[in-house]
């Protein structure tokens, strides 16, 4: 063994127990092996930052912004909210969850997937008396066997086809991982139907913030404009078009109140109607109704900057006087666009409802102001939640663009990189998502550590450092079968990936597993195909993957809750997963 060679596996194993230790973040620990191996020699400055401009950056990069836009969309939520509506079944509520978290896994990165999903598995869990621990898990494990379908589900998967393209100048396809991800998809699906039930049935999360302060619903108002899809509907026509959790307490029409809103009334344009309800359902009833969020400002301007949620204090100007009496606009340039309060039904016009202290308001305004206006007005913001009312929601738009990205992809008119860079990019440009948004959706230190981690993987190939596992790996299973040699691949990925990150799994197995294939004649891509599914398939723990880590939380589980239901997950994947890799790539 060279000097370069002890040099590289020694940052390699530091980089490993760092990984392990787990008081550093993963971005950190990349950027210290990076730097260490340029201390060493290993990697050159000139090739030292090449990772950042790599394919793989922009790609993951890009997938981030398109998954928080179809989020932002609602696209998904208006698919399933039917079923919601309908289905109470503990079991049926699974397959629904389930097989919906995976098809979105293969279609945008599956932690996006999931974040769009728990919501309405929280819904869902609220209907049949369940706790949403008995889905949530489950449907974090389906996300990561979704992700195993398309190239783009999952980072590990982009990883790989670039180490297909260094050996054999062809990258994987956009497809050409659903053979084998769809079969594990199907058999991840049939045992989770059952296999929920490891899950200890007393696993629940704690109060949220909601919970404890107890904001059960706001009140507001929104005018309906010309055009809008309710003109002409009832108030019960609206009602069933939220699907619950909204309630109509009054109706402005030519300036004065109605005093009666019946099921029955017919809702007309320019009416103004008086909203009690969610958050969620206010939100649906102004997206679906096409309603517009009546403001303070005298302009009519419709610009939603920001967002924020807020308490009124006892010493706050707004006590026992209302936004109009304050001028709150014109003053200060905000507004208020909804009310919460204990037990208040609104009766007055949201601007001259007179404040309270311990009101809950949402305040709309200029972002770069907001901090300076709530100190002046001595308004207490609430820990940061999500709150998208009165925000623009461009359902179709979004998936069209995804649609268009992935079909240019699969027919090989342009590069995956390309592709989705354009999707991200005409995403924004068209105002599906903002830019801070996009920016904000992006997960820095995962690109930090793919930029940093890529060189310090190379330089484990340049100093033949891969060459030198692949000849003991190769010596070790000279006795085994093909089969056993690729599962031997598949354990050792699936057995680093809690430790490491996923990506960072693949960017230290590929050219190993590729290697590996080499010395014992085979062609390399069922190898690495094995790579892309171990380090994809995390069910043993709640850190080797952000989906399972994105869960704990809301479903209260414990860290030995992971692998009760994910062993038995994980020996199904290498038990299918192992022959359909043979019968699919040889």
């Amino acid at each position: 063994m060279t000097q370069p060679q002890v040099l590289a596996f020694l940052i390699l194993g530091g980089m490993m127990l760092l990984f392990i230790w787990g008081k550093l973040r993963y971005d950190m620990v990349a950027l210290l092996a990076l730097l260490a191996s340029l201390a060493v020699g290993t990697v050159s400055p000139e090739d030292a930052f090449t990772g950042f401009s790599d394919d793989i950056v922009i790609i993951v990069g890009s997938a981030l912004v398109v998954s928080a836009t179809i989020a932002r969309s609602g696209i998904v939520e208006t698919l399933i909210r039917w079923v919601v509506r309908r289905v109470t079944n503990v079991r049926w509520q699974m397959t629904v969850l389930v097989s919906s978290v995976t098809l979105l896994s293969a279609l945008i990165k599956n932690i996006g997937a999931l974040a769009i999903l728990i919501p309405a598995a929280f819904k869902m869990a609220k209907r049949s008396g369940a706790s949403p621990s008995a889905f949530l898990m489950p449907m974090s494990f389906a996300s990561l066997l979704g992700g195993l379908i398309t190239l783009v589900g999952t980072s590990p998967n982009i990883i790989v086809s670039r180490v297909r393209e260094e050996m054999t100048g062809e990258p994987f396809g956009m497809f050409d991982y659903a053979p084998v991800g769809i079969g594990l998809a199907l058999t991840g699906l049939v045992f989770l139907q059952v296999g929920y039930r490891l899950i200890p049935r007393e696993r629940r999360a704690a109060p949220s913030l909601e919970e404890a302060v107890g904001i059960s619903d706001y009140n507001t108002e929104a005018t309906v404009p010309e055009g809008a899809k309710v003109v002409g509907k009832t108030v019960a026509e609206l009602l069933g078009m939220v699907d619950g959790g909204l309630v109509i307490t009054g109706i402005v029409r030519g300036g004065k109140r109605r005093g009666v809103t019946l099921p029955e009334t017919v809702i007309e344009a320019d009416d103004t109607l008086l909203l009690r309800g969610e958050p969620n359902a206010l939100e649906r009833a102004i997206t679906v109704g096409g309603l517009e969020l009546a403001r303070q400002s005298g302009d009519g301007s419709k610009e939603v900057l920001g967002i924020i949620e807020t308490v009124v204090t006892p010493s706050s100007l707004l006590v026992n006087r209302s936004a109009e009496q304050v001028n709150l606009h014109a003053l200060h340039g905000v507004n208020v666009i909804a009310i919460s309060r204990a037990g208040h039904q609104m009766t007055e016009r949201l601007g001259a409802t007179t404040l309270m202290a311990g009101d809950v308001l949402l305040v709309q305004g200029p972002s770069a102001v907001m901090p300076e206006v709530l100190e002046n007005l001595r308004l207490l913001p609430l820990a940061e939640r999500s709150i998208r009312l009165g925000s623009v929601r461009k359902e179709i738009l979004p998936l069209v663009i995804l649609v268009a990205a992935m079909g240019l992809t699969a027919t090989g008119v342009l590069p995956v990189a390309v592709a989705f860079f354009a999707a991200a990019t005409l995403m924004m440009a068209t105002g599906a998502i903002s830019t801070r948004d996009a920016y904000d959706s992006v997960e820095w230190p995962i690109l930090i550590m793919l930029g940093a981690l890529i060189p310090v993987s190379e330089a484990l190939q340049t100093t033949g450092g891969t060459e030198l596992i692949g000849a003991w790996l190769s010596s070790a299973a000279s006795g085994l079968p093909v089969w056993g040699a690729v599962a031997v691949i598949m354990i050792a990925a699936m057995a680093v990936t809690p430790f490491l990150n996923n990506a960072a799994t693949v960017l230290v197995m590929a050219p190993i597993a590729a290697t590996f294939a080499t010395e014992l004649g085979y062609a390399p891509e069922a190898f690495l195909m094995a790579v892309a599914v171990g380090a994809g398939c995390d069910f043993l723990t709640p850190i080797g993957h952000q989906c399972n880590t994105l869960v704990m939380g809301p479903g209260g589980y414990r860290f030995g809750d992971y692998a009760r239901l994910g062993a038995p997950l994980s020996l199904l994947v290498v038990c299918v997963g192992v022959p359909l890799i043979l019968a699919v790539w040889g």
